[in-house]
């Protein structure tokens, strides 16, 4: 049966990709006028991201301190990283921002033509050339009033604990003088794991925005703005798993 599930679910995402870029592209014409930033082009690709949650009816998505993200207002988040599932989750936010992407996922027929229109931001990892072009942009939305999400530890952990982090958002929030919001993800290693098809069934993804962090009391020390971010994740995680693990006991 999870191979059936699996299977018909990728075949409803496949077939849905081209109706849903279709969509983008007509949005993207009417508004780039006088929207200039994407706003509405980036909350039509939340609800696409989401509409792949809906097609789910055993998984489920919870959001706890949206209220803590800004509709305007440069601010870098940062999100712990499971599974690719974590973006279709934090697109459930709905708010603006700007995702950094491994530059490969541009090339994608459809997603990455999207996130071309919303001039997401591309990274290839290694390379410093690209490295610096990123930080370039990133900078640049920042200073144009909109938000940037990255992952911090670069890409996705297999064994769900959260791994190291790099510097690159935490000096981008330094040097842009903005708050770091950090993001708590839960749930989505075990809906899709990082090497592999199969779904999994009846899971309860989480993704909690903890309070804004100022990087002023911080100075230019990015190493310990980032550690301590880290930190709060880490142990955010860990209360919210202790608290569920207390309620299947229960």
């Amino acid at each position: 049966m999870r191979h059936l599930g699996s299977n018909l679910y990728w075949a409803f995402f496949l077939f849905s990709l081209p109706v849903f870029f279709l969509g983008v592209l007509v949005l993207f014409a009417l508004t780039f006028p006088f929207d200039r930033n994407g706003r509405w082009v980036h909350l039509y690709s939340c609800f696409w991201g989401q509409c792949y949650f809906y097609a789910n009816p055993f998984w489920r998505a919870r959001f706890e301190g949206r209220n803590l993200l800004p509709w305007r207002g440069p601010a870098v988040l940062v999100a712990n990283h499971a599974s690719i599932a974590d973006i279709l989750l934090l697109y459930g936010l709905y708010r603006p921002y700007k995702w950094v992407s491994k530059k490969s996922v541009f090339k994608l027929p459809f997603i990455g033509w999207n996130m071309r229109l919303n001039r997401y931001v591309g990274l290839e990892r290694g390379n410093r050339q690209s490295i610096l072009k990123m930080v370039t942009e990133c900078e640049h939305w920042l200073s144009r009033g909109v938000p940037v999400l990255l992952f911090p530890e670069g890409t996705r952990s297999e064994d769900g604990q959260v791994k190291e982090f790099k510097d690159g958002a935490f000096r981008l929030a330094i040097n842009a003088r903005c708050p770091v919001i950090p993001i708590v993800v839960m749930g989505t290693g075990q809906l899709l794991p990082k090497h592999g098809y199969l779904l999994g069934n009846g899971y309860h993804c989480l993704a909690k925005v903890l309070p804004p962090i100022d990087p002023a009391p911080f100075g230019a020390d990015h190493e310990a703005l980032r550690d301590h971010v880290r930190r709060l994740i880490i142990d955010e995680k860990a209360r919210l798993e202790l608290a569920q693990a207390s309620r299947s006991v229960n």
